[in-house]
């Protein structure tokens, strides 16, 4: 038997061309509007009717929302960028290789060419593959709505799986990072080397002077509710020589920061493991320059 093909549910449907007009839309909405960037995410959704809006308000002809530039020491990408382009840049890969490295293994060719970054990070999924990567390299997001617009560190960002502190009538426009002094890298495990989500996955950035630690952050995602920075882990090496013993110690703490589930993909117990295990990686690669 044909699978039953169940239209998607009735809606209205705008595609303003300035963001002046897309504001003034999820003013209007209040709340009750979802926003189109690439679809990968919203367009299953509503398939599924796992959301029913009132309206979908399609960004794609606001050119201005799509753009990578660095300026004021800074990089900045624009909320529409797709995945592929950024990808691709040759400033990201400079200033952000965490972030190309994790895109590089996000999903197939054909998504990437049609997901956006802050659909990603909009999506707030706790496996959102991009966050552990930006979280080390100590990015914002711009939020605008029609009263005004404001920073938001995305550590601040993420509140639970799809929940985020984002405003019923605001829009992420916005991504930026600051300029980068050390190095930063992004490692994921998943079920297949390609198009999966992952199992676990650890960001790390490191800055070294002397033989020491100066700064150190790492990120985790697939382990919590929310993707997240391993605090202890950071605590544990800042100021401490970059050593084997030492990044072996710190790795371990990273097991107190999880509170992975089980599921499909894996057992709450084996994500708690690996992530030690991919935190080591992660840090010896930014620290010693080990692939």
């Amino acid at each position: 038997m044909e699978a039953e093909v169940r239209p998607l549910p009735r809606f209205e449907y705008f595609s303003p061309s300035s963001l002046s007009e897309a504001l003034k839309l999820m003013k209007d909405y209040q709340g009750k509007a979802r926003l189109l960037a690439g679809g990968t995410d919203l367009v299953i959704k509503l398939k599924k009717r796992a959301v029913i809006p009132e309206a979908v308000i399609d960004l794609n002809k606001i050119a201005a929302l799509s753009f990578i530039k660095f300026a004021g020491g800074s990089l900045h990408i624009g909320a529409l960028t797709r995945l592929t382009e950024i990808k691709d840049s040759p400033v990201v890969k400079e200033k952000a290789p965490a972030l190309v490295e994790a895109i590089s293994v996000m999903a197939s060719t054909q998504i990437r060419n049609r997901a956006t970054l802050a659909g990603n990070l909009c999506n707030a999924s706790p496996a959102a593959d991009t966050a552990p990567a930006l979280l080390v390299l100590d990015a914002s997001v711009k939020l605008q709505s029609a009263d005004g617009d404001r920073i938001v560190p995305l550590a601040q960002f993420f509140m639970g799986p799809e929940q985020t502190v984002r405003k019923p009538g605001e829009i992420m426009t916005e991504i930026i990072v600051p300029e980068p002094k050390g190095s930063s890298t992004f490692i994921k495990l998943g079920r297949r080397k390609a198009f999966t989500l992952s199992v676990a996955a650890v960001a790390a950035y490191a800055q070294v002077s002397k033989g020491k630690f100066t700064e150190v952050r790492v990120a985790m995602g697939a382990v919590a509710p929310t993707p997240l920075r391993a605090e202890k882990v950071e605590k544990a090496l800042k100021g401490k020589e970059v050593s084997e013993e030492n990044i072996a110690k710190a790795s371990a703490l990273v097991k107190i920061d999880c509170c992975p589930i089980t599921d499909v993909r894996a057992s709450a117990e084996y994500r708690t493991e690996v992530s030690a295990v991919l935190a080591k990686r992660a840090l010896r690669k930014v620290s010693m320059g080990e692939k």
